[in-house]
C-alpha cells in the first residue's frame, strides 16, 4: 500500500514537472519566433534604407529646383535607422513612407527621369521591397498574436508571470492614409 502511494506521488510530481517545464518551453519558443519574425521586419527595413541613398543620387540631378524635398527623404531615412523598439520603428518608417511618396509626386513633373533606367530599376526594388516589408509585418504580427494570447490563457499566464514573461507590441500603422503603400507611377 505504501508503494503505491509512493508511486502515485512520483508520477504527480513527474507530471506536475513535465507540464511545467513544458510551458515553460512552449513560451520561449513563442518568444522566440516573435522576435524572429521582428528581426526579418528589420531586415526588409534596412534593405529599404539602403535603397534610398541611390534612389536619391538618381533624382538629384533632375531636381534641382526640388532640394527640401530630397533633404526630407535623408532626414527622414536616417530617423528611421536610428530608432529602436517596435511603436518607434513604425513611427519613424511612417514618416519615411510620407516622404518618399512626396518624392515620387515631384518626380511625376520630370518626364526623362521617369524614364530613366536606373529609376526604372529602383522603382522595381522599391515595389519588391515595399512587398516584403508588407509580408514581414503580417508575419511579426502574427507571430506577436500568438505569443500575447498564450501568456495571457490559463494555465499560461501564471507562467508568464512567474518567469517575467511580458507582452509584445504590435507593428501598426498610426493614420488611415498611411496604411496604403506608397504608389510608384513612372
Amino acid at each position: 500500500m505504501v508503494a503505491a502511494v509512493l508511486l502515485v506521488v512520483i508520477g504527480i510530481t513527474v507530471a506536475l514537472i513535465l507540464f511545467f517545464v513544458g510551458g515553460y518551453n512552449r513560451l520561449i519558443t513563442l518568444r522566440n519566433r516573435a522576435k524572429n519574425a521582428w528581426s526579418q521586419v528589420d531586415v526588409q527595413l534596412k534593405r529599404r534604407h539602403d535603397l534610398i541613398p541611390n534612389l536619391v543620387e538618381t533624382v538629384k540631378g533632375y531636381l534641382k529646383h526640388e532640394r527640401e524635398v530630397l533633404e526630407n527623404v535623408v532626414k527622414a531615412r536616417q530617423q528611421a535607422i536610428d530608432v529602436r523598439g517596435v511603436a518607434e520603428t513604425a513611427q519613424a518608417e511612417n514618416m519615411l513612407s510620407q516622404t518618399l511618396r512626396s518624392l515620387f509626386a515631384v518626380v511625376e513633373n520630370y518626364p526623362d527621369l521617369k524614364a530613366n533606367q536606373n529609376m526604372l530599376a529602383l522603382q522595381e526594388e522599391l515595389t519588391s521591397t515595399e512587398n516584403k516589408i508588407a509580408f514581414a509585418r503580417q508575419f511579426y504580427n502574427d507571430q506577436v498574436m500568438a505569443y500575447n494570447t498564450v501568456i495571457q490563457q490559463v494555465p499560461w499566464s501564471v507562467f508568464a508571470n512567474t518567469f517575467n514573461f511580458e507582452e509584445m507590441e504590435f507593428f501598426e500603422v498610426e493614420e488611415a492614409a498611411q496604411r496604403e503603400a506608397p504608389k510608384v507611377t513612372f
